[in-house]
């Protein structure tokens, strides 16, 4: 049996997952068939399902819904009110359910405020995407993304910062080692 907390205002569907010490916040709904970590927190007003998963330790700041498609890894941060879609070209006369996209959104990469994902994306490792970014197609790991449609402008380490890299195309931070290789980072744990 699990121990998590929802505020009496929150809607918790029937074949359901929670794992402990997650907390769901004012007005939000999980629906049904959808699977969540543990040490999660999900503000007000969100809605998550149904039939996704997400991680351990993700957190969901107020206004977000997460469709159906969206597959979230632990330690993700979603930022206010910012947006998944989960079909490339809606109608609303037109069922597309059979036509969702799949967007992965992987270990410790951040979302920042009002951003966009558009359906059918990967977003690597703790890359960190500005807020009001548009993402529109894959992102690598430690990629840091702004604009709209976003683009790459750095690179940031675990940590969130932004790396700063020497003559050797080296930097570090207090989790890690980087290294730039062949327009990629290579990450040497500490």
């Amino acid at each position: 049996m699990s121990s998590f907390f929802a505020h009496e205002s929150a809607y918790v569907d029937e074949n359901v997952q929670i794992g402990d010490n997650t907390k769901i916040w004012h007005f939000s709904h999980i629906l049904s068939g959808s699977t969540i970590g543990e040490k999660c927190s999900f503000g007000q007003n969100c809605v998550v399902g149904p039939n996704v998963t997400i991680g351990n330790g993700v957190k969901v700041q107020n206004n977000i819904s997460v469709y159906e498609g969206v597959e979230v890894e632990d330690d993700v941060f979603l930022g206010p009110s910012m947006v998944f879609t989960n079909v490339i070209n809606p109608r609303a006369f037109i069922v597309r359910r059979d036509e969702f996209k799949k967007t992965l959104l992987k270990r410790g990469c951040s979302i920042g405020a009002n951003a966009t994902v558009v359906c059918g994306v990967t977003i690597g490792e703790y890359a960190l995407i500005g807020s009001g970014a548009v993402i529109n197609r894959d992102v690598k790991p430690y990629a840091l993304m702004v604009g709209v449609p976003a683009k790459q402008i750095g690179w940031v380490g675990i940590s969130g910062n932004t790396l700063k890299f020497d003559s050797d195309n080296k930097a570090e931070d207090e989790f890690a080692l980087y290294e730039l290789v062949d327009e990629d980072l290579k990450v040497i744990e500490k």
